[in-house]
C-alpha cells in the first residue's frame, strides 16, 4: 500500500523524529540554558522572553503559565501601546520589527534590572528587532539564552547591518532543530505544510525549566512556581509569589 504524501499520521511521524532530534542536540544547550535560569531565579532576577510572529509562543511558554516559574515576563510589540503610550495604529505598520529603536523601547518598558535574564526566541534569529534587543541586552551586561532553529539560521542572510544573528551573541543556544521554513511536508506543487518550531520550542524550553528548578533545590531554593489559577486556592497562592516581584512582571502589556 503507498504510504500517503499528507495527512496526520506522516505529520505525527515528522513530528516525533523532529522532537528527538531536538532532545538529542540539545542536552548540553537545556543544560547551560537550566544554569542561567536557575542563577537569575537565585539571585531575585527576572527572565524576560521576547518572540515576534509564532516564536511568541515560545515566549508564553516562559512567561506567566501553570507550571512554570512566576519570576519570568514577556516582551511583546503591543508593550509599545499599552504601557508605552503609541497610538494602536503602530501595530499595523508591517515594518515595525524593523524599526530604529525599537529594541532600546522595548528594553525599557521591560524595566529590567542587573541580575536579570533575557531569552530571545526568532526561528531566522536574523530580524533587525532580534539583532537589535540582543546587542541591547548583552551590551548592558545581561546573560542571553537564545532558541532558534539553526538549520534557518545559517540559510539565509544576515540582515542585520552588524553582520550578526542571535545565535552568535548568546550566552547559551537552544536549537529547535526545525528545518528552513519551519514547515515538515512537502507539497506536490512546491511549498511545505505543517509548522514544527512551535512544538520543539515548547519542549525545550519546559526542559530548561524542569532542569532549572532541580538545581534551585538541589542548592537549597525554594523555587517560585505557578499553580493553576483554576486550582482552588490557586490565584490566592500565585498572588503570594507574585508580590515578591511587584512592578517586575509584564506579560505582554498587561
Amino acid at each position: 500500500m503507498t504510504q500517503p504524501s499528507l495527512g496526520a499520521d506522516l505529520f505525527a511521524d515528522h513530528a516525533r523524529t523532529a522532537v528527538e532530534r531536538a532532545v538529542a542536540a540539545n542536552k548540553d544547550s537545556v543544560l547551560a540554558a537550566a544554569r542561567l535560569f536557575a542563577d537569575c531565579v537565585a539571585a531575585d532576577g527576572v527572565i524576560h522572553a521576547f518572540g515576534t510572529g509564532h516564536s511568541q509562543a515560545a515566549a508564553l511558554e516562559i512567561a506567566g503559565r501553570a507550571g512554570g516559574l512566576v519570576p519570568t515576563s514577556r516582551i511583546a510589540l503591543a508593550d509599545l501601546v499599552l504601557r508605552g503610550g503609541e497610538d494602536p495604529s503602530v501595530l499595523a505598520d508591517p515594518l515595525l520589527e524593523r524599526s530604529p529603536g525599537l529594541a532600546d523601547r522595548l528594553y525599557a518598558l521591560a524595566t529590567p534590572r542587573p541580575q536579570d535574564l533575557f531569552v530571545i526566541i526568532s526561528n531566522s534569529g536574523v530580524n533587525n528587532s532580534i539583532v537589535d534587543l540582543a546587542l541591547k541586552v548583552t551590551g548592558a551586561g545581561h546573560p542571553l539564552v537564545a532558541l532558534t532553529s539553526l538549520e534557518h539560521t545559517h540559510a539565509v542572510p544576515a540582515l542585520h547591518p552588524s553582520g550578526r544573528r542571535l545565535a552568535d551573541l548568546a550566552d547559551a543556544v537552544l536549537d529547535n532543530c526545525a528545518p528552513t521554513g519551519d514547515a515538515l511536508l512537502p507539497l506536490p506543487g512546491g511549498g511545505a505544510l505543517c509548522g514544527i518550531s512551535t512544538l520543539t520550542s515548547s519542549l525545550l524550553v519546559q526542559a530548561v525549566v524542569a532542569e532549572a528548578v532541580a538545581l534551585l533545590l538541589a542548592e537549597g531554593h525554594e523555587p517560585p512556581v505557578y499553580v493553576s489559577a483554576n486550582l482552588p486556592g490557586g490565584h490566592e497562592r500565585n498572588a503570594v509569589l507574585e508580590a515578591r516581584y511587584a512592578g517586575r512582571l509584564h506579560r505582554g502589556g498587561h
